[in-house]
This record gives C-alpha cells, sequence and structure tokens, in this order.
C-alpha cells in the first residue's frame, strides 16, 4: 500500500507555477486526490479503532483472528476493486469509477459506523476496501491524464502525499474521539465525508481527455485539453495525444496475445518480472503494514496500557511516514532506486532486530504476579493461576496468556515494576483495577524498556518510507518492455495486494503463537534475504532508456558494489550464466 510516485524537485517549482497561473488544472488534480487522501485514511484509521472495537465487543478482544479479519477484509476488497476497477475504467471511463469508488467507501462507512457486531463491521471493511482497490488505481491515472505533461510526475505525486497525508489525518481523527461517546464508530463512520465531497466534486468535472479520444469523442477531449494548456500548445498537445492513443491501441492489440508461458520464456521480461515482483513482495513481507495497521496495538505489547497514549505515540510513525514520502522525491533520482532499495532494507534489518530485542526484554523481565489481596478482587483471581503448580513463578506474562477464562494484570499502586495481582479479564475488573489509581493490562506487561519500542518503529519507518516505500512502484513501472508493460505491472500489483493480505491476516497469530520479539526476528531475516536479492536480481534502471535496461536484463549483469558508479562497460561486471 506505499506506492509512491516521484517527481523531481524542479518540476514542483513549475508545478507551482503553471497551477497559480491556471487553477483548474489543480482543481482537477485535487479532487482526483481526495481518492488517495481515503486510501491512506482507511490504512491508518482501523489501527486506532481496533483498540476501542477490542473494549466494546468481548469476542473481538479474545479471538485474534477476528481483529486480522476486520483488518485484512478491506485488503480482499481492495484486491477486488483494482481488478474490476482495471475493466471499468477502460469500459465506462475514469470518472464513472471514481464515482463508484465514493459510493462503494460512503456505504462500507456507513455500515461500519452502525455496525452491532463483528459481521457488520466485516460487510462494511469489505465494502470500504472496494473503493480503496478502486481509488488506489484511478486517482493517479486520471490526474496522470488531466495534467501537462511538464508538471505530470509533481501532480501525480500529490495522490501520493494525500495518501500519506490521509493516514496522518487518521490519527489525529482517532484521538479526537477517544473521549466521544462511540469512538471507533465516529473514526470509521467519518470517512463518509470526503467520500461524499469527492463524489460531488467529480460530478461536475469533466472525463479524461485521453479516454474521450479513445471513444471516439474528439471535439470533447479537445475542448479539455483547451482549458488545460495555452492556445498555442493546443494543436500541439492534440497531435501528441492522436499518436499517444494510436501507439497504444497498436500495443493493446498485440498485448492480447501474451501468453504466461510467453512471459517465462522471453529472457528480459522474466528477469524483469523477477526484480519487480520481488521487490513487492519484499516491501510487504519485512512487514510495514504491520506497522502501519498495529502500530497502537504494537505499542501496547511493549507495555503502554492507555489507548490514548498508544494513538498519541503512533502519531510518530505516521508523520515519519508522511515526511519520508517527500524525502523519497529528493533521493530517488539522486541516489538511484537499486542503493536506495539496499540502504533501506539494510537499516529495516537494523530496525527490526532492535524491536526484537525490546519485546524479548519486555516478554523475560515482566513483573511477578503476587496473590489476590485487594478485597475487591479476592474472588476473581484467574482460575489457571489459582490451580497452576508453578503459580510461584508466575509473572504477567504468563497471567495475559491464560485463556479460560482470560485474564488481565492489575499493576502495583506504588511502581507499575512491583508484583501486581492476575485476575479474571472483564470491564468491572477493570474498573476496580483503575478505581484504584493502579494500571490494567491486557495485551503487555509494564516495561521500563518498553518506550523503545516507539524508537524501533520509527526507526523502521525512517529507514522504510524514502526507499522501499517507493523504489518497487518505480521500477515495475520501469523495468518492463512496453509490449509486456500492462500485464507484468499487474502481476507485480497483484502480488504485492496478496502479500499484504497475507502479512496482515497473520500478524497477530505469530505474535501468539511464537512472541512478538520471534515475529519480529521473522521480518528481520526476510529483510536480510531481500538485501541479497536485490543485490543479485535488482538492476539500476535510473536515467536509462529501456532499450538499455532490456541490454542489462539480457546480460544480466550484478553489481555487487553497489556504492560505487556503474560503468557504461558491462564487460567490468561479473556476469552470471
Amino acid at each position: 500500500m506505499e506506492g509512491i510516485v516521484t517527481a523531481d524537485t524542479s518540476a514542483f517549482k513549475e508545478c507551482f507555477a503553471l497551477t497559480w497561473k491556471n487553477p483548474y488544472i489543480l482543481r482537477l488534480a485535487l479532487s482526483a486526490g481526495i481518492g488517495g487522501l481515503l486510501f491512506g485514511y482507511d490504512t491508518g484509521v482501523i489501527s486506532g479503532a481496533l483498540l476501542y472495537i477490542r473494549d466494546d465487543f468481548d469476542e473481538v478482544d479474545r479471538k485474534t483472528y477476528l481483529q486480522e479479519t476486520i483488518v485484512s477484509m478491506a485488503l480482499a476488497g481492495a484486491i477486488v476493486g483494482a481488478a474490476i476497477g482495471g475493466w471499468l475504467n477502460d469500459r465506462y471511463g475514469r470518472k464513472p469509477a471514481l464515482l463508484i469508488g465514493d459510493v462503494s467507501f460512503f456505504i462500507g462507512a456507513v455500515i461500519m459506523a452502525a455496525a452491532n457486531g463483528p459481521p457488520l463491521l466485516i460487510v462494511g471493511r469489505i465494502f470500504v476496501g472496494f473503493g480503496v482497490g478502486m481509488a488506489s488505481m484511478t486517482s493517479p491515472l486520471y490526474i496522470s491524464e488531466t495534467s501537462p505533461a511538464k508538471i505530470r510526475g509533481a501532480l501525480v505525486s500529490t495522490n501520493s502525499f494525500l495518501i500519506t497525508g490521509g493516514q496522518f489525518l487518521s490519527y489525529l481523527i482517532n484521538l479526537a474521539f477517544t473521549e466521544a461517546p462511540g469512538t471507533w464508530r465516529w473514526m470509521l463512520g467519518v470517512a463518509a465525508v470526503p467520500a461524499v465531497v469527492q463524489f460531488f466534486l467529480m460530478m461536475y468535472l469533466p472525463e479524461s481527455p485521453r479516454w474521450l479520444y479513445r471513444k471516439g469523442r474528439v471535439e470533447e477531449a479537445k475542448a479539455l485539453l483547451a482549458k488545460i494548456y495555452p492556445a498555442h500548445q493546443l494543436e500541439t498537445e492534440m497531435q501528441a495525444l492522436h499518436e499517444s492513443v494510436e501507439a497504444e491501441i497498436k500495443e493493446t492489440g498485440s498485448a492480447g496475445k501474451i501468453t504466461y508461458k510467453e512471459l517465462w520464456r522471453t529472457k528480459t521480461v522474466r528477469r524483469g518480472l523477477i526484480a519487480g515482483v520481488g521487490l513487492q513482495f519484499f516491501q510487504q513481507f519485512v512487514g510495514i503494514n504491520t506497522v502501519m495497521y498495529y502500530s497502537p496495538t504494537i505499542i501496547q505489547l511493549a507495555g503502554i496500557a492507555s489507548n490514548q497514549t498508544a494513538l498519541l505515540l503512533s502519531l510518530v510513525t505516521s508523520g515519519l511516514n508522511a515526511a519520508g514520502s517527500i524525502v523519497s522525491i529528493y533521493l530517488m533520482d539522486r541516489t538511484g532506486r537499486r542503493k536506495l532499495a539496499i540502504v533501506s532494507l539494510s537499516g529495516v534489518v537494523i530496525a527490526l532486530a532492535v524491536l526484537c530485542g525490546i519485546f524479548y526484554h519486555t516478554t523475560t523481565h515482566s513483573p511477578e504476579v503476587t496473590p489476590t489481596i485487594t478485597s475487591n478482587l479476592q474472588d476473581y483471581t484467574c482460575p489457571d493461576y489459582s490451580s497452576a503448580a508453578n503459580a510461584n513463578s508466575w509473572h504477567c506474562m504468563d497471567c495475559l496468556a491464560a485463556s479460560s477464562p482470560t485474564c488481565g494484570f492489575c499493576a502495583s499502586a506504588t511502581d507499575k515494576l512491583l508484583p501486581g495481582e492476575c485476575v479474571i479479564s472483564n470491564d468491572t475488573l477493570k474498573d476496580i483495577c483503575q478505581g484504584d489509581d493502579r494500571l490494567w493490562y491486557t495485551r503487555g506487561c509494564p516495561s521500563k524498556t518498553g518506550w523503545l519500542a516507539l524508537c524501533g518503529l520509527a526507526l523502521y519507518i525512517i529507514f522504510f518510507s524514502p526507499g522501499m516505500g517507493s523504489v518497487p512502484w518505480l521500477v515495475n513501472s520501469e523495468i518492463y518492455p512496453l509490449r509486456y508493460r500492462g500485464i507484468c505491472g499487474g502481476i507485480a500489483a497483484t502480488v504485492n495486494w496478496s502479500s499484504n493480505l497475507v502479512v496482515s491476516q497473520s500478524f497477530l497469530s505469530l505474535t501468539k503463537a511464537i512472541g512478538t520479539p520471534w515475529t519480529f526476528l521473522m521480518f528481520g531475516v526476510i529483510a536480510v534475504i531481500g538485501v541479497v536479492f536485490v543485490l543479485i536480481c535488482v538492476p539500476e534502471t535510473k536515467g536509462l532508456p529501456i532499450e538499455e535496461i532490456e541490454k542489462m536484463l539480457e546480460k544480466r549483469a550484478i553489481h555487487l558494489k553497489f556504492w560505487e558508479k556503474r560503468s557504461d562497460n558491462l564487460e567490468k561486471n561479473i556476469e552470471i550464466p
């Protein structure tokens, strides 16, 4: 879900100048860009809403698979939305696709806000996901096709900024509603507002000129281009549009004959596909969306008891992610894709090692459990603790692992790190514990080093966002020959969404089955494999025409000393037979 389109910083200067002269261009871009805002908002909002959904529905709190399903069903909907969106875009146009996405998002937001249990929440998430999938492919396409060529990259990048901005906004809105009645209902329901705004804005905006031209509506396309370009450029742009559409139609005609067997047998395409699909796979399987979907939960696992505090601290990761998308624009064409990916993944390995160490210390140094002495809690001692033969050696983590029924840890009033009481987990006992000015833990244990988890998450985002957040998408837009670009890009995008679904659906179950430190260690090992993969399989595509990229893939030369400038003479590189 970290798809960032980059543009050179000089393009932004020209962008401001042109949009100042012709605000209509900016109106088109921002109206469509609300789809990116919705995309980002949905990614971020569920992380905070999930904390309060767990509080309201005991079934969700007890069953991690329900939490994962509530999160990941939006991804399942997005896969369907993106697939259907491609057909809708071609057959009915970009504008109807955006409008249908808005309707789906609105319906999903209303269903979630009114949900009386997990089943309706899941249905709402599927509707929202469908809208997200539609927006994720249609918004940048519409912006690209209604923007002057000189500032196209900069305007498409506004969609990327709105995605990360939407994530940051979702955390602010989550915080704003923490004290409101219905908490999570407001958090999820407010997403209907930008969907309605975009729907009415798009009702009064035109269809994409490229789509109009392809459908033979030449005069309508020309009238729209007249609003975008100065009069002296209009005929030139019409001719360019004609040539572009004709070439596209020709390529589409030949692309229809492509088979998967042909993709695999064509050496340059096969090697490009391995590089592109591999980057998308590693982008997700190093755990980025566990951080984006579950960061408040991760912070609570590190020993932060308060929902509000966990949400507030999660603002740091969301803000860093938004900043990273801007930094990537500066670094991409200066540093190069391959080098940036290697540095990014190497930093992710360090961050995941830090997180693994922090959570290992937290889980192995949790406070001891003392026999229940508080009068209001004495009758509610955790049954598993009472019947345990080794009760004298129980710690907080043992208490939270109890399952028949689930139990909570009521920390000491004098110092949360001192021995506390293990009692049955329910709202009544939680209120009794907190009424004595004691902290109540059900998701993580008190720790003096838990705050370092935030540092680990921040370090992760600092390294991931400018590099692996954008490199996979950019490389996939450059590495394939034109004839195969559509089908190969579709395969890579499907791998990205599917990998995202697998990771988000399994993260909480993994933390419960093997423990949080070992889950992060697993992501770290995958990141190490990712570094090796990039070194061996991913070429540097910066500034190269497609012909040069094809030659590079044909030769399949690797450049292990990635920090050195690549020589034009490929004979200096190591060849793989």
